[in-house]
């Protein structure tokens, strides 16, 4: 089988390795994009759909400032707003401690200029009436939003075509190694890639990727379990999460609410299923927070496969130990938002055109510093 010789050979068609890929052919280099399966079905394209600022870390905002303006020109970069619409996100406190965090949060990072507005509990139910009275307070992001996954994953690595990115669909990797100044990649099926630089952005299974240049990376899986209801009435606006985790929901233009809290399970075959234990949970919890919930019917739920990391940071940066190799994975359930900016800075990267602020946060070798 003839072998497909390129630049950069990037493992993972989700957002990221997406976005990596438009970036990298919008500077000229040519890239072949690897998928296990279709681009953009996993984590990238099951997601929630927040596209939130409001909640990251110092390190994170740094990549979603930058990813902010990147989502404005979704229609210029890939021909669809991916229904995208900077609705708000409302990240909610159900106690005065929890209101004390929010407000020691606006303040942390106030230079960022977020825009953040902390609403006591008066206020909240003026504005935002459909919520439970036993809300304390909240803290609105009003720039930031969502998006339909569905569409905007497949739509970042259909663009990278559209600008000469060569894509592997359906192109399992199973080996990986070096060749000259370069890495030979081999697929299930026989197909072989040779590459003069790789980008391991294979998500849930970048660890398992990273383990073909001999790097232990302790990445964690999880399976988030999401449902959507019958089209309500119009409930709420905004985007919403909660102080400390386990829930968030938003109603789309058509009525149909989106939740999501807790995890599910693997199933074989590399596929998921949503936790009877997590599906009960946000049936208790939902109606205590927009009490129309409680007798909304559930048409369909599901499950993705998502990489963690303990601090909730990813991984993005050059492996430790092989030349020409940069990994890009283990966004713990936040990569939606700041995808398009990491894929971005990964060309730039790998160009010598760019670096990734405060770099260390996200360094592969960051546990063995410890």
């Amino acid at each position: 089988m003839t072998v497909i010789h390129t630049e950069v050979a990037i493992i993972g068609a989700g957002l990221v390795g997406s976005s990596a890929a438009l970036a990298l052919r919008r500077a000229g280099v040519p890239v072949v994009l690897i998928e296990r399966g279709l681009c953009g079905a996993r984590a990238s394209g099951v997601n929630f759909g927040g596209v939130r600022r409001q909640g990251r870390s110092i390190e994170q905002l740094h990549l979603a400032q930058r990813a902010h303006t990147i989502w404005a020109r979704l229609p210029e970069l890939l021909g669809t707003d991916g229904e995208y619409i900077r609705s708000g996100h409302l990240k909610l406190a159900r106690s005065e401690a929890d209101l004390e965090k929010l407000i020691a949060y606006r303040d942390k990072v106030r230079d960022f200029d977020l825009g953040l507005e902390i609403l006591d509990g008066a206020t909240l139910r003026r504005l935002f009436p459909a919520l439970s009275p036993s809300i304390v307070g909240g803290s609105l992001c009003p720039e930031d939003g969502q998006a339909n996954p569905r569409l905007v994953a497949p739509a970042f690595a259909q663009a990278a075509v559209r600008a000469g990115a060569r894509l592997l669909e359906h192109c399992a990797v199973t080996q990986i190694e070096p060749v000259g100044n370069g890495y030979l990649i081999t697929a299930e099926d026989g197909r072989r890639i040779q590459a003069e630089r790789v980008v391991n952005a294979a998500g849930a299974w970048g660890a398992v990727i990273a383990r073909h240049f001999d790097e232990e990376i302790p990445l964690q899986i999880k399976y988030p379990t999401m449902l959507v209801t019958e089209p309500l009435t119009p409930q709420i606006s905004v985007s919403l999460g909660v102080e400390g985790g386990g829930f968030y929901a938003r109603q789309v233009a058509r009525g149909n609410v989106v939740m999501g809290g807790g995890y599910g399970f693997a199933i074989p075959g590399d596929r998921s299923r949503p936790g009877p234990g997590a599906l009960v949970e946000l049936g208790r919890t939902a109606p205590t927070i927009i009490p129309a919930l409680g007798h909304a019917q559930v048409i369909r739920c599901w499950s993705g496969i998502e990489g963690y990391f303990s601090d909730k940071n990813p991984v993005i940066g050059f492996s430790a130990k092989a030349p020409q190799v940069i990994h890009a994975f283990g966004f713990s359930g936040g990569g939606f938002q700041i995808s398009p900016a990491v894929g971005e800075v990964v060309a730039e990267m790998l160009t010598g055109t760019g670096t990734l602020m405060m770099a260390e946060r996200f360094a592969v070798d960051r546990w063995a510093a410890k």
